[in-house]
């Protein structure tokens, strides 16, 4: 590798290194106890150590090479090398194209301005194709060549970022570097002769989290397979965690979770990750979530700031943040101050011509924000201008007084104007009010003291209005959370709703698109419309709006309009309660945007076919139980019964287990504060339970006492009428059991557990997930291995050795082949044997590898052979099941078992009609290409499967003349190098003879003995003859061949004939330790790929 040059000075040259070749102007140099015997004494140790532990171009390699000019002591390095090819290469290149041009040049000053200028050509034109792209290219560079020598990856394998580092081998720590790639985490030490290198690959990464403790103050934990593994003393131990969080995360998503990675286009290509990338990528998904913007919104800009908030008469210091279409801020003193500006709304951007530097924007309604202390506010101003589309670049000084009209517009307004031609014409059929003004109007003349209530919290609602603005750019304060904690007015919910979720920008950003996507999927028949039809009699049957045509009709729209607009999820249970429940309050436009908004992004993977979101979320859950109610968790043996009881939870937002009327103060919290206040409230039920939870002797006892708990809590200030009420039907008779008030019980939540901020909560996501899906792969490899474990003789150990082989080969061929298709495959939805497939290439790897007869010299052809075997169906996909029967017959099967592979190998499969084909791949995989699947079709396969009876030899076809031909070259090359080959070689030899003549006899054939004769006494010949001249007899006249009649051998003549020979039973017969062959496997297999 060229490098940047730099001085050395001569006697600091010549002290660490040794001189191997030098002319004039160049030396070439090699690194003192680099390949010498014995590591080159002391000093090659402590050559290596030093070269371990520091970071110096100087000592990165073990070769370089040094430009020198006459009389002067200071040396140039120019290029450095791992092996000693890569450094001849540019010492050649040196003498082909510098050396014969220096001597044109009349000072050495010229030669060494020369030699420079050229290096550093060659740097710029290397770092073109160069994956080195971080803040400091020539250190990133020099990390990378030395990533390179040390593990040898493959080139496709990207190098994100370094650190120096300690690990933890025991109770030592080893002082080293560590290497973090799109598939890999690395470490490297060398200290005092003792090498340390590990590799791990992210997918295998089942806890990853920060610790500390006596002797660590701060380290990272990483869990891989069973392993711990320990890092510490990091310079910012913050950074490198959340990047070795993303790189885990991602390769998750890519590996385990393609339904998510496929909605990702930015993951797509791994070889434009970069540190940057990831750590700004991290800044947006923190950035979406917390302001509820869309996905697609990239955080591009972040300036400290202060915020005039007009109703406190002060400014409040924060960060703004700008985004595509977005300008939020957020306080930071802890007033939980924040503000929301779309773009779409803004009608004007100025600057004040005073020292403030305050930047003033104006939107729709009369409101203007007044952001001062802005750094480079003149430049911000001219880039939101351009955002804005804003047709002139005139500025206007005004006064730093702005005032707040007052007066506010409702947006939903200006988003009804947008898509009101849509709307009419779907009127007849999409309902423009919501459910509960339809069946519950609210009746002015007999106000009761709920409904009292009701008036006076939307007249404070009102009051916030005036003071904080109303709509999307409204200021979000403490009292905003404060009246959501007291329940949202019913007239009120489905509008603040859309606003907190920010399905109203949503909604904003596609005008007409929920009426266009109702007509496009009114009519469709598939597995998703009918679930939503069983299911939607099910959904709040005893509220009246759907036990009529109105309710269900508006929720069979809104469920089939989203499973169309998302067929990776289409429909699943607890969608149906979800979505009647925001009916009840909001148009049905509206409650198609918040379906999607809380599925798309308030719960990330909630519905889909694994809930891996609900399931990552209980990890936090138990993860927060454990930091607040350690009592209980001391109490219950096993953390897994608060999954088991909270799934409903998390996947109904509590409306499965709380009485309706309770239930919307939740859904009112959630859209405020996202799932947050799931996981508050979640702890402050348990909280309230804690007595009669550690009295409970078991499990069951445990959800006896919290379902009595959700029958008692009550809302005193809902105003819907009894008989719609859920509490109001439980009995009213004294109880022991005490009446609780959501609004009580939620306002607790906030005392105790609002501390819980939306980093950690995160953050804890991030970590959980990594648990939860390396869970679920598992659990697939479990049920995999206790299927295919009652049809083979391989031991469950061995099963499972090779389960991780079978897996980690498709992952390595879609590691570095990003056009393989080999992962499009997997599919969590099939069976559990079905999800991970290998095709011919990576069968063929893996036969090389594990194989016992992978020495003969025709182990492609006989790789090819097998997988043809193996693939039954003709999909040019193997499962695990087929590919461990293969192995269990090479290693336990019995002489006929081996014998009889051996002979179908030979014999090519009949080929099928295409239609027969696709006949049969339809039998085989009833679910494939249908939208409905076929319950008969599996009960069929189920039944053919068990009725199938083993297969009989005298079923087998019989081989020919050419088949023959190659089986017999293939046991000459089973037989090379066995120490009795010469014996082996001799009874097939003689078995290949008896074989003839038993054929002769048998068909009579007509005068043919000299042919016969000519044959078989070639093969007798020498006691075995060698394989080229076996194959130079028996392939000498194909056209003679051809002119006799063919004669073909049963598989019972060549078994019976075989069983004579006692060294070919033998050979077939002798045990082979399968137990080394996994272990040589697992080291060889990544080794395998390196570069040679």
């Amino acid at each position: 590798m060229w490098l940047k040059p730099e001085e050395v000075l001569l006697k600091n040259a010549l002290k660490l290194w040794l001189m191997e070749r030098s002319n004039d102007y160049f030396v070439l140099q090699r690194r003192r106890g680099y390949r010498e015997e014995g590591g080159g004494g002391l000093t090659g140790l402590l050559v290596g150590t030093l070269d371990s532990v520091l970071d110096s171009t100087a000592k990165v390699a073990p070769f370089r090479i040094l430009h020198q000019t006459p009389d002067s002591q200071v040396y140039l390095s120019i290029a450095c090398g791992a092996n000693r090819e890569e450094i001849t290469k540019h010492w050649e290149w040196l003498e082909q194209n510098i050396m014969k041009t220096l001597s044109v040049f009349d000072s050495n000053e010229d030669i060494t301005n020369f030699v420079q200028g050229k290096i550093r050509g060659l740097i710029a034109e290397e770092g073109k194709h160069s994956f080195a792209k971080e803040d400091d290219p020539e250190k990133f560079r020099e990390a990378l060549l030395k990533f390179e020598k040390c593990f040898g990856l493959p080139e496709q394998e990207k190098l994100v970022t370094y650190y120096s580092c300690s690990y933890w081998k025991g109770r030592v720590p080893c002082q080293g570097w560590l290497y973090l790639s799109t598939n890999f985490l690395s470490f490297y030490s060398f200290l005092l002769g003792s090498e340390i290198k590990l590799i791990i690959s992210w997918d295998a990464v089942s806890k990853l989290e920060k610790t500390s403790n006596v002797i660590l103050t701060e380290s990272i934990h990483v869990c891989s397979q069973g392993e711990n593994h320990y890092f510490s003393m990091f310079l910012h131990i913050n950074k490198t965690y959340l990047l070795m969080e993303q790189l885990a995360n991602y390769a998750i998503k890519r590996i385990f979770d393609k339904e998510t990675f496929d909605n990702d286009p930015i993951l797509d290509d791994p070889l434009q990750i970069t540190k940057r990338g990831l750590e700004n990528r991290a800044h947006s998904e923190q950035f979406n979530a917390f302001f509820r913007l869309p996905k697609e919104e990239t955080l591009k800009e972040v300036h400290e700031c202060f915020l005039w908030v007009p109703f406190s008469h002060f400014n409040t210091h924060g960060k703004m943040c700008i985004s595509e279409n977005y300008i939020c801020f957020a306080s930071q003193d802890g007033n939980l101050c924040s503000v929301i500006i779309p773009l779409r709304e803004v009608l004007a951007i100025d600057k004040t011509n005073d020292s403030s530097k305050s930047v003033i924007i104006s939107i729709k309604g009369k409101t203007a924000f007044r952001f001062s202390e802005v750094k480079e506010f003149e430049q911000l101003v001219a880039k939101l201008w351009l955002k804005c589309g804003a047709a002139s670049t005139q500025y206007h000084d005004i006064s730093t007084e702005v005032p707040i009209s007052s007066e506010s517009v409702d947006p939903s307004d200006d988003i009804e104007v947008q898509s009101l031609i849509c709307q009419r014409e779907c009127s007849k059929t999409v309902n423009t009010e919501a459910l509960m003004t339809v069946f519950h109007p609210q009746n002015l003349e007999t106000l009761n003291s709920k409904m009292l209530k009701e008036k006076m919290k939307e007249q404070s609602w009102n009051i916030l209005f005036t003071e904080c603005g109303r709509g999307v750019s409204m200021f979000r304060t403490k009292k905003t959370q404060d009246l959501v904690v007291r329940g949202i007015p019913e007239t009120l919910r489905g509008e603040l709703w859309m606003l907190f979720s920010g399905a109203v920008n949503d909604m904003a950003a596609n005008p007409g698109y929920y009426a266009e996507v109702v007509e496009q999927s009114l009519g469709t028949c598939n597995l998703a419309t009918e679930e939503i039809e069983r299911d939607l009699r099910r959904s709040l049957p005893e509220h009246p709006a759907f036990q009529s045509d109105t309710g269900i009709s508006a929720l069979r729209r809104v469920l089939t309009a989203y499973a169309f607009r998302n067929p990776k999820i289409g429909y699943c249970q607890a969608m149906n309660i979800l979505t009647s429940v925001l009916l009840l309050y909001a148009k049905e436009e509206e409650a198609f945007w918040l379906l999607v908004a809380v599925c798309e992004r308030m719960l990330p993977d909630y519905f889909n076919r694994r809930i891996i979101g609900a399931l990552v979320d209980q990890a936090v859950f138990e993860e927060l139980i454990r930091d607040h109610l350690p009592q209980l968790t001391e109490h219950m043996t096993d953390m897994t019964f608060f999954s088991s009881v909270s799934l409903s939870w998390f996947l109904t937002l509590f409306i499965s287990v709380l009485p309706i009327e309770s239930a919307v103060n939740v859904v009112d919290c959630f859209f405020y504060d996202g799932i947050k206040a799931i996981l508050q409230l979640g702890l402050a039920i348990l909280d309230y339970n804690l007595d009669k939870l550690l009295a409970c002797k078991d499990d069951a006892e445990a959800v006896t006492a919290l379902n009595r708990f959700f029958d008692n809590v009550t809302n005193k200030d809902s105003p819907l009428p009894s008989s719609v009420q859920q509490g109001s039907n439980v009995s009213d008779e004294k109880s022991s059991h005490i009446r609780v008030d959501i609004t009580d019980l939620i306002r607790e939540s906030n005392e105790k557990y609002g501390s819980i901020r939306y980093e950690d909560i995160y953050s804890m996501r991030c970590r959980n997930r990594l648990y939860v899906i390396q869970t679920l792969e598992e659990t697939t490899k479990q049920n995999v291995l206790r299927v295919v474990s009652q049809d083979v003789k391989l031991s469950l150990h061995e099963l499972d050795e090779l389960y991780v082989i079978f897996k980690r080969e498709l992952f390595f061929s879609y590691y570095w082949c990003l056009s393989s298709p080999v992962l499009k495959h997997h599919d969590p939805s099939l069976p559990y044997l079905e999800q991970y497939q290998i095709d011919c290439q990576q069968f063929r790897v893996l036969y090389h590898l594990l194989s016992p007869w992978a020495h003969s010299a025709n182990r492609d052809s006989l790789a090819l052979w097998t997988f043809r075997l193996l693939d039954e169906n003709s999909d040019c996909l193997i499962n695990f099941k087929e590919f461990s029967s293969a192995i269990d017959i090479m290693y336990n099967g019995s002489f006929t078992e081996k014998l009889k592979v051996l002979f179908k190998l030979h014999i090519p499969p009949v080929s099928k009609p295409a239609k027969e084909k696709e006949a049969e791949s339809a039998k085989n995989s009833p679910e494939k290409g249908k939208e409905k699947v076929d319950i008969q079709a599996y009960l069929s396969q189920w039944q053919e499967e068990l009725l199938k009876k083993k297969e009989n030899i005298k079923d087998l076809p019989r081989m020919n003349q050419s088949q023959f031909i190659q089986f017999s070259k293939t046991l000459y090359n089973l037989f090379h190098g066995d120490p009795e080959e010469e014996s082996l070689y001799q009874a097939i030899a003689v078995v290949t003879s008896l074989l003839l003549r038993m054929e002769e006899v048998g068909r009579k054939l007509h005068n043919l003995a000299s042919s016969t004769k000519g044959l078989s006494g070639a093969v007798c010949a020498s006691g075995g003859p060698s394989e080229g001249q076996t194959e130079s007899h028996l392939e000498k006249d194909p056209s003679s061949l051809r002119d006799e009649p063919q004669w073909s051998f049963a598989f019972e003549q060549i078994l019976a004939s075989l069983l004579n020979e006692p060294a070919l039973v033998k050979f077939f017969e002798k045990p082979i330790d399968l137990k080394a062959k996994l272990e040589n496997a697992k080291t060889s297999q990544l080794s395998s790929r390196t570069r040679k």
